[in-house]
């Protein structure tokens, strides 16, 4: 039964997002949260990656230190948050880094979501295009300075993803 509702919950990854556009819309609509940069982040931060990828880390967990912190007399949370939250770093560093990029390239829900055309970057490439003509230029300047929030995101959580490649070969 375990195998079948991961299987199932793997399938949900293969959804396009346009299918769950609507009810996302719906439900940013129903909290208050459309016009607004927290509308456009919150559907990016559930994401069937997110939860595989920290699933499959959690699954690699080695069971024998959770047993000697309760050994120790830890709380649950405390376990959780002393013990296997710190050694999730590298995964999560990972997950942040996907994340951010898949939310920082999207163009479309931030379309749908805000009602301000210039309030994204990405949005605002829009407006070097016009009907006289396009200002490649200032355009591709402009592209090209949107790649640094992506970099030094990298470059703040880069120790992270190297120590976990460090780590890997050590069991």
């Amino acid at each position: 039964m375990q195998r079948l509702l991961y299987l199932a919950f793997v399938g949900t990854w293969l959804v396009p997002f346009q299918v769950t556009m609507l009810p996302n819309y719906i439900l940013l609509s129903d909290l208050g949260l459309l016009n607004s940069l927290i509308g456009v982040v919150v559907p990016t931060l559930c994401s069937a990656l997110g939860v595989l990828l920290l699933r499959q880390h959690m699954a690699a967990f080695p069971k024998e230190l959770i047993a000697a912190a309760k050994i120790d007399g830890r709380s649950s949370w405390s376990i959780l948050w002393t013990v296997v939250v710190p050694n999730l770093r590298p995964a999560l560093a990972a997950l942040t880094i996907l994340l951010f990029i898949n939310a920082w390239n999207e163009y479309f829900w931030p379309a749908v979501v805000l009602r301000q055309s210039n309030s994204v970057l990405q949005l605002g490439l829009r407006s070097f295009m016009g009907t006289e003509g396009e200002q490649w230029g200032p355009m591709m300047a402009v592209a090209s300075l949107a790649c640094l929030p992506v970099l030094l995101l990298y470059l703040l959580l880069q120790r992270h993803i190297v120590n976990a490649f460090v780590r890997s070969g050590l069991k």
